[in-house]
């Protein structure tokens, strides 16, 4: 089976208690789980186009923008990253319209476990699909908030004591720090915040574990990216978080390589 188009972050749902993945190839989407143990490849042909307007970029922004889409587009606005900069509440924002639909809406503050644990903020709308895009096994929802902006600031609290980030390796490696009582840790982080931010507990919350579709996972992770080579291909082992898991630990970034052209090769 061939098929041709450019690359989206893939889709990913819960089927049968394990995460269920699409490749989306801009018009035509791919079930991944039944490939994984079989041989294919991915041929990068020289083209960006920007995953906004569509044009073609020599270079990607900020996971699929062109420079223009990246100084002037709503989904990467500085709140992405940094959500206790919002000011949508206020009437700020490069699209208000976009905002009330992104930003203006419920917020979550989470704990995650991918290789250790981290705090996070998404859209109510997001969950699971945060957690399962950072390659998470375990979560739990720790607040809620009416905004963004509020979110951040929370999140902003718990980073002097938690991590925002993932480590992408030990994540792939599959290091689990089963050690780490999730629940016990929600209680900690809420009751570091101030009294004005801890009415925002989310009490009733429970922890959410994710099954990845995996054979094997790598002993060393060796990233790949289309930037310096234009075509992986090997048998697929699995995939975990927004990565392609292939033989001889290999492993590609599929939301990395937003907007660009490939074309996708199975064997039948």
């Amino acid at each position: 089976m061939k098929v041709a188009g450019n690359l989206f972050k893939m889709r990913s749902s819960i089927k049968d208690d394990t995460v269920n993945y699409q490749l989306v190839l801009k018009d035509s989407v791919v079930e991944m789980n039944e490939l994984i143990g079989k041989s294919l490849s991915l041929e990068f042909k020289n083209q960006i186009n920007c995953i906004s307007c569509g044009k073609k970029t020599a270079k990607s922004f900020a996971q699929g923008f062109c420079y223009n889409c990246f100084q002037t587009a709503p989904e990467v606005e500085e709140c992405v990253l940094n959500p206790e900069k919002c000011r949508a509440h206020l009437g700020e924002s490069r699209d208000q319209t976009w905002a009330e639909k992104h930003c203006l809406i419920p917020h979550y503050v989470y704990l995650a476990i991918a290789s250790g644990i981290k705090v996070g903020v998404t859209r109510s709308t997001q969950i699971p699909t945060r957690w399962i895009d950072q390659g998470a096994w375990k979560a739990i929802i720790i607040a809620e908030t009416p905004n963004r902006h509020i979110a951040g600031v929370i999140e902003n609290y718990l980073k002097q004591h938690y991590s925002d980030k993932t480590n992408w390796r030990s994540m792939l490696k599959n290091v689990l720090a089963n050690e780490i009582d999730i629940e016990l840790e929600k209680e900690k982080a809420l009751a570091l915040l101030p009294a004005e931010l801890q009415k925002y507990a989310k009490e009733d919350s429970t922890p959410l574990e994710l099954v990845f579709p995996v054979d094997a996972f790598p002993t060393k992770p060796n990233s790949f990216t289309f930037d310096k080579e234009a075509k992986i291909e090997g048998t697929l082992k699995g995939i975990k978080g927004q990565y392609l898991m292939f033989d001889n630990d290999r492993v590609i970034n599929i939301r990395r390589h937003n907007g660009y052209l490939v074309e996708l090769d199975t064997e039948d």
